[in-house]
């Protein structure tokens, strides 16, 4: 007989500044611990200033072209942006997020967590200094 489960879990992540730290594992020991065998990730990042991506998880350097990709399209100090509160780095951080995703989904398929054969879970810290960032995990659907 199958059972609906429902399980949520919070993390915090140290970061280093501006960078991606990838989280994969961390999903993947929570859809293990919450016993879900057919259902949806849901991960959600408590801030505004950095974000989550699906990427590339086999070379480094697509996130580190992402990375360059970025700084040239919204360069810190742009004379543009008037909120600038903590630094050159604060707007454009916030243009990051807002162009990026602060949240995904992703399917749970036979107990594991669906990603395809290169694909990795990111956080994107886009803040040049370190930060704590806080994630929220929802794993729902059907147990064995």
């Amino acid at each position: 007989m199958t059972q609906n489960i429902y399980h949520q879990e919070q993390h915090r992540i140290d970061t280093l500044g501006r960078s991606s730290i990838e989280i994969s594992q961390t999903l993947h020991t929570a859809v293990s611990s919450a016993g879900v065998v057919s259902g949806l990730c849901h991960v959600f990042i408590h801030h505004t200033s950095a974000s989550l991506m699906i990427c590339e998880n086999a070379a480094s350097e697509v996130r580190d072209d992402l990375e360059s990709f970025f700084s040239r399209l919204i360069p810190d100090g742009d004379p543009l942006f008037s909120h600038i509160d903590e630094g050159a780095d604060d707007m454009p951080a916030h243009i990051r997020s807002v162009l990026t995703q602060t949240e995904l989904s992703i399917p749970v398929i036979a107990g594991r967590l669906a990603l395809g054969t290169w694909q990795g879970v990111y956080l994107w810290e886009h803040r040049t200094s370190p930060h704590l960032r806080d994630i929220s995990m929802t794993i729902h659907g059907l147990g064995a």
